[in-house]
């Protein structure tokens, strides 16, 4: 039934990085385009990153050259890297992955931004 599940979450200081991962299990991930997105409170979710299937990348303005997003097809699973972190990056980030007949979402995983 295809299942993606992030983790790497947690409290960081402005300045500080994270790595998030995000673990599919289920579907044949190497066909899928996945993404990362996120929600802050109060406010509407939105795109952070993408990575196709053949590796192409895109980002946000908001998050070019802090960010960098990766795959790694044999362990099935899709990374954020998030580096010169601001408080304005605090929210909920969730992975969704998407086929040409399919979409999933992850249940999120909580980045705080705060000194």
């Amino acid at each position: 039934q295809g299942q993606l599940v992030e983790s790497g979450g947690g409290l960081v200081q402005p300045g500080g990085s994270l790595r998030l991962s995000c673990a599919a299990s289920g579907i044949a991930f190497s066909l899928y385009t996945m993404a990362w997105y996120r929600q802050a409170p109060g406010k509407e979710r939105e795109l952070v990153a993408t990575i196709t299937s053949g590796s192409i990348t895109n980002y946000a303005d908001s998050v070019k050259g802090r960010f960098t997003i990766s795959r790694d097809n044999a362990k099935n699973t899709v990374y954020l890297q998030m580096n010169s972190l601001k408080p304005e990056d605090t929210a909920v980030y969730y992975c969704k992955g998407r086929s040409a007949i399919r979409e999933l979402w992850g249940q999120g995983t909580l980045v705080t931004v705060s000194s």
